[in-house]
């Protein structure tokens, strides 16, 4: 099957309608242009937050059945029946969660993933919002088929993109905020970005998506470039098309998740897997794997 799949990149404001709205036209112009599956970034309602610690930021949460984003996507989805996966802020309970609902093409939440690896770094002080996901790495069936959906940190991790396509995605997608480091002005971290994801794809046979915000954001004395960058990689990891690092819009390309589906089948990567040999990748941290023979 042919699937024709869309990344956007955005700058954000204080503004949250006008970021929503923008959000809602970028969609709506993939969709006209002949996409089906449209990755918006990570957090698109408001500016990156967890550039610093503001306790009014935890205002911004709500469950899933009270995201009224989603609700909004939901219905665009249904209209132009596409796939949207809609990244938002969530509070459950007493906790808080940076999470994705994955709206399928028909308007309904085909998934509902919450992100496991949560960073800490000056100027990405996400442990003080959100606690680590616990639902597990999840592939939700799409009309557009089996995507599996990482939310930025998480796309660093090859154990994450290897549990998605066990469970049968066929594509993975990463929504993304990450831009200028503020411990070290020098650091360029967007080739080293992109590297790590294409890995993913080569490693798995699987193309992935990515999509980064652009614009300067501040808060108090701290700012930050977003390189945006947003790309879209086929199945051996070659990118086949890749937005720059400023510009607002959107990339799009056809991916043939058939003939992606026989190569992965045919180069053996899965058939040749050896779990029983892999037990020391269970070791947590501060833990040493048990010594070789």
């Amino acid at each position: 099957m042919k699937v024709t799949v869309a990344c956007t990149q955005m700058a954000c404001s204080w503004d949250l309608d006008a970021n929503i709205a923008k959000a809602e036209q970028l969609v709506r112009s993939a969709a006209q242009e002949g996409a089906q599956i449209i990755l918006l970034q990570e957090l698109f309602e408001t500016p990156y937050f967890c550039i610093d610690r503001q306790e009014q930021h935890f205002g911004l949460a709500r469950s899933l059945e009270e995201q009224t984003t989603v609700q909004r996507f939901q219905a665009v989805a249904e209209e132009l029946g596409v796939v949207i996966p809609v990244s938002f802020f969530e509070k459950s309970g007493q906790a808080f969660f940076n999470s994705v609902a994955i709206v399928d093409a028909d308007g309904r939440v085909a998934g509902h993933y919450r992100k496991s690896h949560i960073p800490q770094f000056p100027a990405y002080e996400e442990k003080y919002y959100f606690s680590p996901g616990d639902t597990g790495f999840l592939a939700s069936d799409t009309r557009y088929g089996r995507i599996g959906v990482g939310i930025c940190w998480d796309q660093w991790f090859p154990e994450a993109a290897r549990a998605m396509v066990l469970k049968g995605a066929e594509l993975l997608l990463y929504p993304t905020a990450i831009g200028s480091e503020v411990y070290d002005p020098d650091l360029d971290s967007k080739d080293h970005w992109q590297t790590v994801m294409r890995g993913h794809a080569a490693a798995n046979v699987v193309p992935v998506l990515a999509s980064n915000r652009v614009g300067l954001e501040k808060s108090g004395s701290l700012e930050m470039e977003f390189y945006g960058s947003s790309f879209i990689s086929n199945h051996v990891g070659e990118i086949i098309a890749s937005a720059d690092r400023v510009s607002e819009g959107m990339i799009m390309a056809v991916l043939d998740l058939e003939e992606s589906g026989k190569y992965r089948k045919s180069w053996g990567v899965f058939a040749d897997r050896r779990p029983d040999l892999y037990g020391d990748l269970l070791a947590g941290p501060g833990e040493s794997p048990a010594a070789g023979a």
